[in-house]
């Protein structure tokens, strides 16, 4: 039970800190999807180091392990509180993965360091008082807990608990767990010095009693694959997770999903072997990557959601049964069982350095999914070949006990697998090659359409042209969201479109403060939170000032170069680049008669612009008459009931505006709310006959910098 215990909770408070400490810091980075994948990165590299330390310190003394332990579990008290302070927010946006990873290793990184060595580290121990026992299921045990803390933040902890008291509720979790560790550390300091134990055969177990097998030589192909199938799993885990929020469908929450089952196939695979096994999944996971490539091929966006989003789903899970699988038939003898996790977090290190550095480095769009299905097969083909030879081996050690017999066993079983198992590589290879010429056919034939793309922190970016004739028009997209179009005909190319029609409610805003301002000529000031292909613009007159917020310089770059907006403004343009928020708290205050603020249409909304001190940001860089126009279209989110309660806590009146899509002047339909200061800003002809009083059926608590919740505006 100690030895339970303390993994469980070690595993627990993990990955609570997780997204604990990610909600902390993800309004400071623009609320972008890529700061959960960078905080990913830092818990991987830092899980890395915890398994080294783990390593090296089994190597060591009984009494030298408990002593340095103890100490690092008490030093590492002294950092508690977890929660960054101010001085940690960032001054610019140009360089935000470095900033997240120095940000996390200075606030949370030596308790989470020590978190991440009590899996192996117990274990270790374990084995050493239970030399006849099998440790690997207290893996499993560590990642039911994970798992369980991973479902219970969004559920139980975030709606309930503002983030300070988060904060603090966790670090006194932790002192508790250090107490626990360090006990079990003084109490480990008499066990036996680590020896080689047998393997159990926990596939053979029955009610009477396990059966031992000597332990297998482990090589050099064991040590490779110890790192790689990890790293395939991890790769396909967020790979699958971008691929579905970005380019299936923007849900908040559908990044859980691939981490739930990530979790699942380890808790499976590790529990008992009986659990896993070759002969039904390998045929899935030839079956399933066969599917994906079908999907890609054939416009999956019109396929049923529904069905898209479990085929994905039951693909990775599948997949990652084969990896977490492979990677438990060729678990070592306990007495290298560092080795073992060790090599295991570096390829889970490994495969989130790749998606969430080197890809956006590398890759001008998202091609990570198709790397991870050819890498999937070829590895698992060399785990299939290695663990085959193991099984044989071991099933001819079990069988007999005299050594002629055993050796002549011995010899059949490698002949039968030199013939057999050889086939598979070039099986492999060649249904690789197909996934491979396959994907790349798909990517090709996308690419034909592609005017321009470009990829960096924020985003993966994509320009198309389509249609035909006057309609033909320039479309920025992100995944399945489109951020902005611009027709291409000369007549039609000062239009505004997409969400910005004249109709819609910051065009109504901006039409209505020109005539208020009629009277003393005075130009208007803009102000535009989120660029997209910089349609806003289009509404500056000469002697208006526009003053853009964007976080991503790709976006404005592409906005320049492939659109005509910015370039034909006859307004003044002026850009702060970064978070708008912190922009906005920075800067000397503007009175602005319209600032728009459109930021949540995709799955990752920045929900630190919708908060109540947010709100009251805007409202002190807004003309005393000015409007403050709030984009709300989105599919999966009732963002309505959010505006109402910040409005009636600051004392603002607010109004909905909701227009009709049109073909042909390339407007799409919207829902904007607009808040001012008193109701006469909305008198304004052509306002006054569009808005509508804000009213909502659904009442939510008011959201703060220290509380909001996404499941309570759901859909």
């Amino acid at each position: 039970m100690p030895f339970a215990l303390t993994i469980f909770v070690s595993a627990f408070l993990l990955f609570q800190v997780q997204p604990l400490i990610a909600r902390v810091i993800l309004p400071w980075f623009g609320g972008s999807a890529a700061v959960w994948t960078a905080c990913m990165l830092f818990f991987q590299v830092f899980l890395v180091a915890g398994y080294l330390y783990a390593w090296w310190l089994a190597r060591q003394p009984a009494r030298r392990q408990s002593l340095i332990h103890i100490v690092l579990l008490i030093g590492s008290l002294a950092t508690l509180p977890i929660l960054p302070g101010i001085q940690w927010k960032p001054a610019d946006s140009e360089h935000p993965i470095g900033h997240i990873l120095l940000l996390l290793s200075a606030c949370v990184g030596l308790p989470y360091f020590l978190l991440s060595t009590t899996s192996p580290l117990v274990q270790t121990w374990f084995a050493r008082a239970k030399p006849n026992r099998s440790p690997y299921r207290l893996f499993a045990l560590s990642n039911l807990a994970a798992l369980i803390a991973l479902i219970s933040y969004p559920v139980i902890i975030e709606p309930f608990a503002a983030v300070r008291w988060q904060g603090w509720l966790w670090s006194g979790a932790y002192g508790a767990f250090a107490l626990i560790a360090a006990r079990l550390a003084w109490q480990a300091r008499d066990l036996p010095a680590n020896r080689a134990m047998s393997h159990l055969d926990e596939s053979r177990a029955s009610g009477a009693g396990t059966q031992l097998i000597p332990p297998q030589p482990t090589a050099w192909v064991d040590y490779a694959l110890w790192m790689l199938l990890p790293a395939c799993a991890s790769v396909l885990l967020l790979a699958f997770t971008t691929h579905l929020t970005q380019n299936v469908a923007p849900i908040p929450f559908l990044w859980i999903l691939p981490l739930v089952l990530y979790l699942l196939s380890f808790i499976t695979c590790f529990d008992h072997p009986k659990r896993y096994d070759r002969r039904l999944y390998f045929p899935l996971l030839a079956v399933g990557f066969g599917l994906v490539c079908f999907t890609l091929a054939r416009a999956q966006v019109h396929a049923p959601l529904p069905a898209l989003v479990c085929l994905y789903a039951t693909v990775l899970y599948v997949a990652c049964m084969v990896c977490h699988g492979e990677l438990a038939r060729i678990k070592p003898d306990p007495s290298a069982l560092t080795s073992y996790y060790l090599l295991i977090s570096v390829g889970g290190a490994l495969g989130g350095l790749f998606v969430g550095i080197v890809a956006p480095t590398v890759f001008n769009a998202f091609y990570e999914l198709p790397v991870g299905l050819v890498l999937t097969v070829i590895t698992a083909a060399l785990a299939l070949q290695r663990s085959a030879g193991r099984d044989q081996l071991s099933a001819v050690t079990g069988s007999t006990q005299n050594d002629d017999h055993r050796r002549d066993l011995e010899h059949a079983a490698r002949r039968l697998q030199t013939r057999f198992i050889s086939v598979i590589p070039a099986a492999a290879l060649i249904y690789a090659l197909g996934l491979a010429i396959a994907l790349a056919m798909v990517y090709e034939d996308r690419v034909s359409g592609v005017i321009a793309s470009g990829r960096n922190f924020y985003a993966a970016l994509q320009v198309d042209e389509v249609g035909s004739g006057a309609l033909r028009e320039r479309v920025l997209t992100n995944g399945t969201i489109i951020h902005g179009m611009q027709f291409i005909s000369p007549e039609r190319r000062t239009w505004a479109t997409s969400y910005y029609g004249e109709q819609s409610g910051v065009g109504l805003a901006v039409a209505a403060q020109r005539a208020a301002r009629a009277s003393d000529g005075k130009p208007l000031r803009l102000g535009m939170v989120g660029l997209g292909v910089g349609t806003l613009v289009r509404y500056g007159q000469p002697g208006d000032a526009v003053h853009i917020y964007e976080i991503n310089p790709l976006v404005r770059d592409i906005a320049y170069r492939d659109f005509h907006y910015l370039a034909q403004s006859q307004a003044q343009i002026e850009f702060s680049m970064g978070d708008a928020r912190l922009s906005l708290e920075r800067e000397a205050a503007q009175p602005f008669d319209v600032l728009a603020i459109d930021a949540f249409s995709s799955d990752s909304i920045p929900v630190h612009l919708l908060t109540v001190e947010a709100m009251a940001t805007y409202f002190r860089n807004l003309d005393p008459q000015g409007i403050l126009a709030v984009h709300i279209s989105n599919r999966y989110l009732d963002l309505a009931p959010v505006l109402q309660a910040a409005a009636t806590a600051l004392h603002k009146e607010a109004r909905l505006v909701r227009n009709d899509g049109n073909t042909e002047t390339g407007v799409y339909g919207s829902t904007w709310v607009l808040l001012a200061n008193a109701a006469a800003s909305f008198e304004q002809a052509p306002l006054a006959a569009a808005a509508e009083p804000l009213t909502s059926e659904r009442t939510v608590r008011l959201w703060t910098d220290d509380y909001s919740d996404l499941i309570s505006i759901l859909r």
